[in-house]
């Protein structure tokens, strides 16, 4: 029986290095993504680029992604930009690309399937990959790349800078959970080849939110028993991480340690809804800024229906979420008696929805969802 062989591709900062591609000239600096229109760069009548940085910046968005030199200054996803530019008020502020960044996640993708096609998409920026039926996966292992499962992961990240001139780092191991580790302990630009035997040396020492899986409510727990790394945790007796956290998540905990994962590769999954949405720079009211609120949903739903399309689906569910001032989030759905994909049809339903919402508080965020897809 060939010896099973999974790994985890993940893109390095993956918007970021988009972005570095077209502006060459930001290598090393810090890069924030997450901007609006206005932070796009102005080209200088010398040819030259003017951009935006952090500094005064002032509104409600959050970080999509940043460069490593970024990251060194505490800047990480999620952040808001104001707290990012009280860090680094120096580094670069990019505007969002969105439908440049679909582009390059299918051409790494494709650049993966012309040598291992057996993959699981887990998003815009990482993939599963079965490597165990690929030729030559089951040879000797060579680690100077020269052989084996290692020169194939090794081929996979070479036709991914060739396809689209970005960088990954792939973990290779027996599973996916494994796999998933490993495939960050080289970054950027790595290559992490583990068996069983390295278990005890390479993962053991980590702590345990490093198993995917693990929430921050798990590793608290984890902690206040004194277990911080996820060699204490596979120190552990399985009855008492039963007693617990409970039957399921207790064997669950004490499996994940010893690094036993069985999981196959889903590589048929169907999409449950598609949707869009976007936090606005500053709040909008629903009367004071109707023009520039309808033009904010028209772009949601063109979007939804050109995603909707691209991939062959309609969908019976037409939903909007609204987030207020407050915070405080409402959805609303509305389900139509067939399937639609045209921006119209959808523009039309959503439209229902917002006569189900009292729009007299303040909004900072709209969305627009299509659920109960079929395909086309």
């Amino acid at each position: 029986m060939p010896r099973r062989w999974i790994a985890h591709l993940d893109m390095d900062a993956f918007y970021a290095s988009v972005e570095l591609l077209r502006y060459p000239e930001l290598a090393g600096q810090p890069v924030v993504i997450g901007g609006g229109r206005r932070h796009q760069p102005e080209l200088q009548p010398d040819g030259t680029r003017r951009f935006a940085t952090l500094a005064g910046y002032a509104g409600r968005g959050v970080v999509t992604t940043a460069t490593y030199p970024a990251r060194d200054y505490g800047i990480h996803s999620g952040m808001g930009l104001m707290k990012a530019a009280a860090l680094a008020p120096q580094a670069v502020l990019l505007p969002t690309d969105f439908e440049r960044y679909r582009q390059l996640s299918r051409a790494f993708k494709a650049a993966v399937g012309e040598v291992a096609p057996v993959i699981e998409d887990r998003g815009i920026d990482e993939i599963y990959i079965d490597l165990t039926e690929v030729p030559g996966a089951q040879d000797p292992i060579g680690y100077d790349t020269s052989g084996g499962v290692r020169a194939v992961a090794q081929e996979i990240r070479n036709n991914v800078r060739r396809r689209t001139g970005l960088t990954c780092s792939v973990g290779v191991t027996p599973n996916k959970l494994l796999a998933k580790i490993a495939s960050e302990l080289d970054k950027p630009d790595g290559l992490t080849v583990l068996t069983e035997a390295d278990v005890p040396t390479r993962i053991w020492p980590l702590p345990v939110r490093r198993i995917n899986g693990i929430g921050p409510k798990a590793g608290a727990k984890l902690a206040a028993m004194g277990i911080n790394t996820i060699g204490q945790l596979a120190a552990t007796e399985r009855a008492a991480l039963v007693a617990a956290f409970g039957r399921s998540s207790g064997r669950w905990l004490h499996d994940a340690a010893h690094g036993r994962d069985d999981r196959p590769l889903e590589t048929h999954a169907e999409p449950v809804s598609m949707s869009r949405e976007t936090t606005f720079d500053r709040d909008l009211h629903a009367v004071r800024d109707r023009a520039e609120l309808t033009a904010l949903l028209d772009e949601l739903v063109r979007r939804v229906a050109t995603d909707l399309q691209r991939k062959g689906y309609a969908g019976r569910t037409v939903g909007i979420k609204l987030r207020f001032e407050d915070f405080k989030t409402v959805t609303r759905d509305h389900t139509l008696p067939a399937a639609v994909a045209d921006a119209a049809a959808i523009r039309q339903a959503a439209g229902q929805c917002l006569k189900r919402v009292d729009l007299t508080r303040r909004l900072r965020l709209l969305g627009v969802r299509v659920g109960a897809l079929s395909r086309v």
